[in-house]
């Protein structure tokens, strides 16, 4: 075939598609079909649009460095955008084309003992850091309310009871996990889970279930660099940087 033929070919070719609807634009669009349309209706064809994964990592609300000396922006940095960016890929990846897609965390913990490792430690550790994060300020001297004062000292004495039994739960825990106070129908709890388990697991609800007022994170990636093997300096700094109005308002609206 000659040049010239072959351009009246394609020159033919594309007339044809052209009155038939279609243009070479479409091309670049991809589209979802209607089965109840013509196949060259474009006129009721939707753009596809990308996917987006169920869960996001959370922006923090102040800057990496902003709780030091107590705790230090290169462990912050660290701890916000490499270990809990990596909860929630690795939850995103588990729950991808499964029935559990599109559920709340919530509605996963209160299942967690029926699904896969992957979501449990991956959904425990999106959970328990995203609250983490609300849980700190650069605010000094932040007070507990009202109604919470007066509930932790009818259930551990006073503050420094409180902070006692906390301090006692963190340290406690061997090797990783968490420190939590807890709000229960028999009043407030302190327990501490292992790993990234946190007490709206059904697997919790004996040893430490509840609606989780605050939590702290005692894995040693949390504190390392700067505290090295010394958790209780760590424990200790963490009531410097704890938002007692955060956990206040949890309280009163649990």
């Amino acid at each position: 075939m000659n040049r010239r033929k072959w351009l009246q070919q394609a020159a033919r070719y594309t007339t044809g598609l052209v009155a038939m609807g279609f243009s070479f634009r479409s091309l670049a669009q991809p589209y979802v079909l209607d089965f109840n349309t013509s196949p060259f209706d474009t006129q009721n064809l939707e753009p596809l649009k990308p996917k987006s994964m169920p869960f996001e990592l959370p922006a923090l609300s102040y800057a990496h460095n902003a709780l030091e000396p107590h705790f230090d922006a290169m462990t912050m940095e660290i701890h916000h955008s490499k270990h809990h960016a990596a909860y929630v890929n690795n939850l995103n990846a588990a729950l991808n084309g499964t029935a559990h897609e599109g559920k709340s965390l919530e509605e996963l913990m209160a299942i967690i003992s029926t699904l896969p490792a992957a979501v449990r430690n991956n959904g425990g550790g999106h959970y328990n850091h995203s609250l983490f994060w609300t849980l700190l300020t650069p605010q000094a001297s932040t007070k507990p309310s009202a109604k919470l004062e007066a509930a932790i000292n009818e259930d551990f004495g006073n503050m420094d009871g409180f902070k006692e039994q906390f301090t006692k739960a963190a340290m406690g825990r061997f090797g990783s996990g968490w420190a939590w106070l807890c709000r229960t129908e028999n009043g407030l709890k302190i327990c501490s889970t292992a790993n990234q388990d946190n007490p709206l697991m059904d697997t919790e609800k004996a040893n430490c279930g509840g609606y989780p007022l605050l939590g702290l994170d005692v894995w040693e990636h949390s504190y390392y660099l700067k505290y090295q093997n010394r958790r209780a300096d760590y424990v200790h700094a963490f009531w410097n940087v704890l938002n007692w109005e955060a956990v206040s308002r949890r309280y009163e609206a649990g």
